[in-house]
């Protein structure tokens, strides 16, 4: 089992704020991907920083997403250890489940689908 990568992800109704912030820093977006006023995507390597609008949908809020090469193994690996993962979920050609650490934030797992 093997962390790929990060996401930092951040959801709030201040996003164009947000994005105007990191367009200023010089960050570059996602190639690819116009998301109009909903939202941008910062790349660093294989990680990389989610900006979105707050909406019906779209609860304000911040998700730390780990990219790891086997979301299934992390699942049974976590539920040994007596952690609940929610899941799994795939979406966007990948296989996703969540928990919630304590604190508050909320914390996915996730891995491409085969």
């Amino acid at each position: 089992m093997q962390i790929l990568g990060l996401r930092f992800c951040r959801i709030t109704d201040h996003a164009d704020e947000v994005i105007a912030f990191f367009d200023k820093l010089g960050l570059p977006r996602l190639d690819g991907c116009d998301f109009g006023d909903s939202g941008a995507i910062f790349p660093a390597g294989s990680s990389w920083v989610e900006i979105w609008q707050q909406s019906e949908h779209m609860p304000a809020g911040f998700m730390l997403q780990i990219l790891v090469d086997d979301a299934d193994a992390f699942a049974a690996q976590a539920k040994e250890q007596g952690l609940s993962p929610q899941g799994p979920m795939d979406e966007h050609g990948e296989r996703i489940y969540f928990l919630q650490p304590p604190g508050g934030f909320a914390l996915s797992f996730q891995s491409k689908l085969q």
